[in-house]
């Protein structure tokens, strides 16, 4: 099966990639300055050597358009034999990158630098290609090739232009061409038609020119004399940029196709050797290409003989037809450059980079690698991402503002993470604040450090002395109250996990005896104005589509209990749960309250609710009077627990996961919920929407104390502890 699959699928996916690699390989050895069979060898070494070892099994290896500019700045700084070398002894470090398993450490650099890096790369290809499409020679810097770009253009120009543009114009028009005709890969026709005109034209042109004796291959590499530690930094400079490009390459492939993903660590493993025997070769270094992998995705491959068959083919074209390789003009490679260079420079990276705000960070990559080299251009790069990484994490907002109707009473809010850095600005905030104000200072932080607290801290005792007063009210973890007592938090691993305060308004910070200037009252008013400051701003946009009337999916029948949060036990918002509490989550007798059956009436009848959750709890003051008999002096309590009476009756055996509640109180609790779903069964409009499949009755039972909800399972009689391995069938049957 695996043999009729590399016939059938990856043969064909194979020469449609080897019509892909073969110009594209000479055209970046070209643009490298590097002699042009070093594409040829580093084609078939990336196909051969890394699609066998690598980690990707659908990536297809070769000569990248993204070391093109690092490549020709190593050969004019040290040679072409150096350069071997250098390309050996960097695969050799990719080898132990990728045995050290640190492959996924590539991947921490920021896309907006590698895009960046890569459009850089772009734009220098680009400009100095244009030069040769002109009948000019690739000056040695872009900014050079910039500033003669003009010149260049008004200058005579020849037939290699003509050949260049025809070249470039069917690269650019192959995409709208009709489908059966794009089945011929735009590079090799594009090529073959400009070869072509230009050998029936009988044009005398620049062409490819290569070794008499191709198979007649030495091994090259030398290593320098001197300046070890420019060799080096060449070495780990395009092991780092060719290990980057390999792995971003095989996760951009991985998109592609639901194969087995690729293992990184292999990848890395797989190019360094592939690197090594290019190198030694004679060949320029490889790198994962997501061109040649994403057509040879599209193109049906299955497996990695795909791959080393297309370094095959290579291999196979360059000794059967190396005269017909001969007659390939430079100019039209010139032209496939710069198509290349500029689909380098993609609109959609531009648009992601912008979107996730890292703009700046690939613009001044971009600008770097093209004025200055790609060593610098990615550095600065790296250290703007850093910049606004620390930006972004030590943020700080910090404001002062008025607090109440006195014109001494302020608030001073700071939030975010807080530290040194943040000092100058809270500092600066803080000394608007008049002297002998009452101010109430509001930590919301994530985090703070020492040199921020000493900052607070001296404030504090400074405004204090000179009359003033200062409340501090900590949102979340003391970190400032602990600082105050002497046990600071020192990390943000060792802070206490709070409870929001729009969510837990019953929490510490509500109870707490805080004088808040400007606002008298209780906890109540103090819970108002916290939510007018916090909470109601979240809750605005889902509030304003509810402004105009409800569509709850539930009734919700629940014990008055000041310990049952409906919403927060389920989860729910605004919206969602017709609420309806009483003494005991009891449902009276249809006959015995007209209340109730208003509510079930408006609930389902009007509302068209589509469930019915009748909830009671643990420790409950009602099932408690019901055994013990209510409290003296309240005979209204007495007559309406009389409606739980039928509850006492019940005499089965009910349990949550299979066991029985120690308690008394919490067994009625749970023959209280049963009976009162069947009570809703006797209102008409409830049996009619259950029996049509439109309603649905549910039993929940609430242990206050382990904070658990437990659902009733009518299929095994049982109440089932939520999130348990047991999978409730909830239709709220009564045992």
């Amino acid at each position: 099966m695996r043999l009729l699959a590399v016939l059938r699928h990856d043969v064909p996916a194979s020469l449609v990639v080897f019509l892909v690699a073969v110009p594209l390989s000479l055209g970046i050895a070209l643009a490298s300055g590097a002699p042009v069979v070093a594409g040829l060898i580093a084609a078939v070494v990336g196909g051969i050597v890394a699609g066998a070892l690598g980690g990707s099994v659908l990536q297809v290896s070769g000569p990248a358009a993204g070391l093109t500019v690092v490549v020709a700045q190593t050969i004019a700084t040290f040679g072409w034999t150096v350069t071997c070398a250098i390309t050996v002894a960097a695969g050799a470090l990719q080898v132990l990158l990728g045995l050290s398993r640190v492959a996924r450490a590539a991947l921490a650099i920021s896309p907006a630098i590698v895009h960046g890096m890569l459009a850089g790369i772009g734009v220098t290809i680009t400009l100095g290609q244009l030069h040769v499409i002109l009948g000019g020679t690739a000056q040695s810097s872009a900014i050079k090739n910039i500033a003669e770009l003009p010149g260049q253009i008004v200058a005579h120009h020849d037939s290699a232009t003509l050949i260049g543009l025809l070249t470039l114009a069917l690269l650019i028009l192959w995409p709208r061409l009709p489908q059966f005709v794009q089945r011929l890969p735009g590079p090799l026709a594009a090529i073959a038609v400009a070869t072509g005109v230009s050998l029936l034209a009988g044009m005398t042109l620049p062409r490819v020119d290569l070794p008499g004796d191709v198979l007649n291959i030495q091994l090259v590499p030398r290593l320098p004399s001197g300046g070890w530690g420019g060799f080096a930094l060449a070495v780990v400079t395009i092991a780092v940029i060719a290990s980057v490009e390999s792995l971003l390459s095989a996760v951009a492939t991985d998109k592609l196709h639901n194969g087995k993903r690729a293992n990184l660590d292999r990848e890395l493993t797989g190019q360094g050797a592939a690197n090594m025997v290019s190198g030694a070769l004679g060949g320029l270094p490889v790198t994962g290409v997501i061109v040649r992998s994403s057509t040879n995705v599209n193109a049906g491959a299955k497996t990695r003989a795909s791959a080393i068959l297309h370094g095959v083919w290579v291999m196979v074209f360059v000794v059967v037809l190396s005269g017909l390789i001969q007659s390939i003009p430079l100019a039209a490679l010139a032209g496939l450059l710069v198509y290349v260079g500029a689909k380098l420079v993609n609109p959609g990276h531009v648009r992601q980079v912008r979107t996730h705000g890292d703009l700046y960070v690939y613009v001044v990559t971009l600008l770097g690698v093209v004025a200055l080299d790609l060593r610098k251009g990615v550095l600065a790069g790296i250290a703007l991402s850093l910049f606004l990484m620390l930006r972004r994490t030590l943020w700080s907002g910090i404001h002062v503002e008025r607090d109440g109707q006195g014109r001494q009473e302020w608030r001073v809010v700071v939030e975010g993470v807080l530290t040194f850095l943040s000092v100058p600005r809270l500092t600066k905030v803080l000394a608007q604040v008049p002297e002998g104000a009452t101010v109430k200072l509001e930590l919301v932080v994530d985090y703070l450090d020492h040199a921020a607290f000493e900052s607070l801290s001296n404030w504090q005792q400074a405004h204090e002395r000179a009359g003033g007063t200062v409340t501090v009210d900590e949102v979340g973890h003391p970190w400032f109250a602990n600082g105050k007592e002497g046990s600071p938090t020192l990390s943000r691993i060792a802070a206490a996990r709070a409870v929001p305060r729009w969510l837990a308004p019953w929490s510490d910070w509500q109870a707490a005896d805080i004088q808040v200037p400007g606002q008298r009252g209780g906890p109540t008013l103090r819970g108002v104005s916290e939510f007018h400051r916090r909470t109601a701003p979240l809750l605005k946009d889902t509030l304003s589509g509810l402004a105009n009337g409800q569509e709850p999916h539930t009734l919700f029948i629940t014990c008055g209990d000041a310990r049952i949060v409906p919403n927060l036990i389920t989860t729910s918002g605004p919206g969602d749960l017709f609420t309806v509490r009483n003494i005991g989550n009891l449902v009276p007798a249809r006959q015995a309250d007209s209340s109730m059956n208003a509510v079930v009436e408006f609930a389902v009848g009007v509302l068209g609710v589509r469930e019915i959750v009748v909830c009671g709890h643990s420790s409950c003051g009602a099932m408690g009077a019901l055994a013990d008999g209510a409290p003296n002096g309240t005979p209204l309590l007495s007559a309406w627990l009389r409606h739980a009476e039928p509850s006492v009756r019940r005499t089965e055996t009910v349990t949550i996961g299979g066991t029985r509640p120690a308690r008394e109180t919490d067994r009625s609790a749970l023959h209280n919920i049963l009976q009162q779903l069947e009570h809703l069964r006797h209102y008409p409009l409830v049996a009619e929407a259950e029996t049509r499949g439109d309603l649905t009755l549910t039993g929940m039972y609430f242990d206050v104390g382990a904070a658990q909800v437990s659902l009733w399972d009518g299929r095994t009689g049982d109440f089932v502890p939520a999130g348990s391995p047991t999978r409730a069938r909830l239709n709220g049957a009564a045992g």
